[in-house]
């Protein structure tokens, strides 16, 4: 009987294990049919079925598996049905949970909906999984910026910066103060030295997820885990007993931008007074300071001066009335965002930021520095009334004849009564200055004597300097902005301000105000960029159609015009020849359409999105006397607007595709090549693809500025602390935004041509490639910053290094440096993947 049993169990599990290969054998089956069918839902089914029953075929359909599934998440995504897309994920990495492309793939969806903290996690843990994964790195690489900005390694490198704040806060807690909160700790570094001080309760909170984690590393690293109680939280949600026991003698924070407030330092420590500190202690009263409550820093003073600065202009006004042949029509003002920011009901950021030690050009003072005002922050009232308090005028007597560009600010922070930090453009330290652009203006011009005035006010957790303008020595009369000049009432004065003004041209109602990015004004004040692709366009056109009136085309810049309404005149007695089709694809606004529909008989399509800059272009369309055919939106035209490259009719190709290949970061496009490999079967005979190809150029340098602003080096900046380890791990390897004209470095080698991208010639191309340097100076090599030549044809380039340029350069920051003599030969590596260039270096 026994024996019989056993049998028994015998045959019954192999009759399960009969039944579970042939189910796995048919969802297999069912699975490569539904793949053949694109039914990728059911096809994942079917593999999640298949790897569940039989975890032994996990490595033989790994790939197919991969591939199912990111084709059903593309599809989810479309279909906006976002958990069932993480649900699948998750159950992917449950299966592979060491798998480095399902980590990527996953980081990538979060990346794009906005979950930036969590994407970072799964790229770090791809990169981790698989260092030679170039997807992941430069992933990994291009939300680090976003999670650890860069200006933590140039202020965790300020030493200057870091002692004084440690003497600062060790002077509050030899004075009694015991219990220490730091708002916005960052790395821990304040915590920490309120603990080395010797204070008895330390609690610190941070927002980002990845700066709390960072800082959680970072005060175990250093043994004080025990010692500071670290929040995952912002200061105005802390309360008590329920975070923190009882409320704190200090609070210590550095929540402060360029312009002093952008970070809601006043926000948070009213807060702070109301809620988390203890009370001030009166004044004139000798007690004991530990009973009551004190912040670090105690003030600031904010300064500020009107400057002249080329750079800044060409950022900010469009000084060109024609381009490339196109009249920018006085119908059409451009603003940049900080101009905009003050009518808008938005809170935008009223100024960008500039560090004008390095500003290229050079910038030129037109006042004295001169008090803008003065706020105690541990005066719970004063800081209360910012807000409240309306908008005052601001006078600064004019010194230095010139062009009015900008009022530039900073301050002093006195963290107590004698330890002090300035951002001052004359200092050497890690802030940059705020900048607030002066536009709308008649005239720019002043000189000794005039007067430049400005409003000033705190709204939205800014510091607002607005309505710039200037007041003449002569007539005493502010030269506003345009509505403001309409509405004064002396018409005999009006006269008499406007005679000695050269003014722009009157303007009326119908005006249509265009909001550009800064990189989108700078773009249109390069002439050469426009005069390149004017004349490479007539060259190709010409060719194309060799007709009289594009054969009389000024299409070198040098002939004379013609007059386009006179040439289609003439032509409607003609039979009228089939348009040539021009389709630019780059991004951001360009008139580079209106510069090819001034060329002949085309029909040009623009991708520019944005309803109002539709409407600007329209507009210059229209003063440049266009038939409403010419220019055309290509979004409109397409059902699917992921699916931009495309005929232009079903029987037709396009003539020109214009892509943008350089980021104005300093970067390569992502997806560029691919975009060029989809365009060139888009083109008909003698179509070009502009650019058409692209060098680029690199040297060695030796620049500590770049080592400071990519790792922080060592414990010694730090005083001691060991955060180095930590926050490197979110170092990348290119550096981007810079200005090669006045970056601080010491050139070891003469411009070498790195690598060519050839978007009409494919055989041309290679993804990497090793190139020889001889070295012309002894140093150390740290760097190797890069740039390129764009060709639009072998007669037209242009430089992104150029003064002119609206392209910033970047550079690859070695992990080590590399000492060299003159005449030694150094071997560059250089690998092209997507829009990350990287570059290793062999003796």
């Amino acid at each position: 009987m026994p024996n019989s049993n056993a049998k028994f169990h015998c045959n019954h599990r192999g009759g399960q294990e009969a039944g579970r290969r042939e189910l796995v054998s048919r969802s297999l089956q069912s699975a490569q049919h539904c793949l053949e069918d694109q039914d990728f839902g059911t096809a994942y089914a079917h593999y999640l079925l298949v790897l569940n029953l039989a975890p032994e075929l996990k490595t033989s359909v790994k790939e197919t598996f991969q591939f199912t599934l990111f084709k059903w998440a593309e599809e989810l995504d479309s279909l906006a049905r976002i958990q069932d897309l993480f649900n699948c994920y998750e159950q992917a990495l449950e299966l592979y949970p060491n798998d480095e492309v399902i980590c990527n793939s996953m980081g990538e969806h979060l990346f794009r909906m906005g979950f930036r903290d969590e994407a970072a996690g799964y790229f770090h843990k791809a990169v981790k999984l698989n260092p030679d994964f170039a997807d992941a790195k430069e992933n990994f690489y291009r939300v680090a910026n976003w999670l650890v900005e860069r200006w933590h390694f140039i202020m965790l490198n300020d030493t200057k910066r870091n002692l004084t704040y440690l003497k600062a806060i060790e002077n509050a807690v030899r004075s009694g103060c015991k219990s220490v909160l730091d708002i916005g700790t960052g790395t821990g570094i304040l915590s920490m030295f309120a603990k080395k001080a010797g204070a008895s309760f330390v609690y610190a909170c941070e927002l980002s997820k990845t700066m709390y984690e960072l800082a959680r590393d970072v005060v175990a690293a250093n043994n004080m885990e025990s010692e500071i109680k670290l929040l995952h939280l912002k200061s105005l949600d802390i309360e008590i007993p329920k975070h923190i026991p009882e409320r704190v003698s200090l609070v210590v924070t550095e929540t402060v931008d360029a312009g002093l407030f952008g970070e809601g330092i006043v926000e948070s420590l009213i807060h702070a007074w109301e809620h988390l500190l203890l009370q001030p202690k009166p004044k004139n009263q000798d007690v004991s300071t530990g009973d009551y409550g004190r912040v670090i820093p105690a003030s600031a003073t904010i300064f500020g001066m009107a400057v002249e600065c080329k750079e800044i202009r060409r950022h900010h006004r469009v000084e060109m009335q024609e381009v490339a042949g196109v009249c920018l029509s006085n119908s059409v003002q451009f603003f940049s965002p900080t101009y905009a920011s003050a009518g808008s009901e938005e809170t935008v950021e009223p100024y960008t930021t500039e560090k004008l030690s390095r500003i290229p050009g050079g910038y030129v003072p037109l006042t004295e520095p001169c008090q803008v005002m003065t706020v105690d922050f541990n005066n719970l009232q004063e800081l209360k009334s910012l807000a409240a308090r309306k908008p005052w005028k601001l006078s600064l007597p004019v010194t230095e004849r010139g062009i009015l560009d900008a009022v530039v600010v900073w301050f002093v922070l006195q963290l107590d009564d004698e330890h002090a930090l300035s951002t001052s453009p004359s200092e050497e330290t890690c802030w940059e200055q705020a900048v607030y652009p002066v536009q709308g203006l008649l005239d720019y011009s002043v000189k000794t004597g005039d007067t430049v005035v400005m409003e000033v006010c705190c709204q939205d957790c800014y510091l607002k300097i607005q309505k710039i303008s200037s007041l003449t020595s002569e007539c005493g009369m502010d030269f506003s902005d345009r509505d403001d000049m309409l509405s004064l009432g002396n018409e005999a004065e009006l006269c008499n301000a406007l005679a000695g003004l050269q003014t722009t041209s009157k303007q009326d109602g119908n005006t249509q105000v265009c909001v550009l990015e800064s990189t989108e004004i700078a773009l249109l004040n390069n002439i050469l960029y426009h005069e390149c692709f004017k004349a490479a366009m007539g060259k190709v056109l010409l060719a194309l159609n060799p007709s009289k009136d594009l054969q009389s085309m000024d299409v070198d810049g040098h002939g004379s015009r013609v007059n386009l309404q006179e040439s289609q005149n003439k032509s409607s007695l003609d039979a009228a020849p089939d348009p040539l089709y021009i389709l630019d694809v780059s991004e951001g606004f360009s008139i580079l359409p209106v510069i090819a529909g001034k060329l002949g008989p085309v029909r040009a399509y623009s991708s520019i999105e944005k309803e109002q800059h539709q409407a600007a272009l329209n507009v210059i369309a229209e003063a440049n006397h266009f038939p409403k055919e010419t220019l055309e939106f290509w979004l409109s035209h397409l059902e699917d607007e992921n699916v931009v490259l495309q005929r232009p009719k079903s029987d037709k190709l396009w003539s020109i595709i214009i892509l943008d290949v350089i980021e104005t970061s300093g970067l390569i496009q992502q997806e560029v090549m691919e975009k060029a490999a989809i365009s060139r079967c888009l083109l008909h005979s003698g179509g070009k693809i502009f650019p058409q190809y692209v060098l680029v150029y690199g040297m060695l340098v030796e620049s500590e500025s770049l080592l400071l602003e990519s790792a922080v080096q060592g414990t010694e900046p730090t005083l001691g602390f060991n955060i180095a380890p930590f926050i490197n791990q979110f170092k990348v390897p290119v550096r981007v935004y810079l200005d090669l004209s006045t970056l601080l470095c010491l050139p070891l080698s003469k411009p070498a041509e790195l690598l060519r991208l050839d978007l009409m010639n494919p055989l041309l191309n290679s993804s990497s490639r090793e190139v020889k340097v001889q070295i012309c100076k002894s140093g150390q090599v740290t760097a190797i910053p890069f740039w390129y030549h764009i060709h639009l044809d072998e007669d037209h380039s242009l430089n992104t290094s150029d003064e002119s340029s609206h392209w910033k350069q970047a550079a690859v920051v070695l992990d080590e440096p590399i000492q060299v003599q003159v005449g030694d030969e150094l071997v560059l590596d250089v690998q092209h993947h997507k829009s990350n260039i990287s570059i290793t270096v062999k003796r």
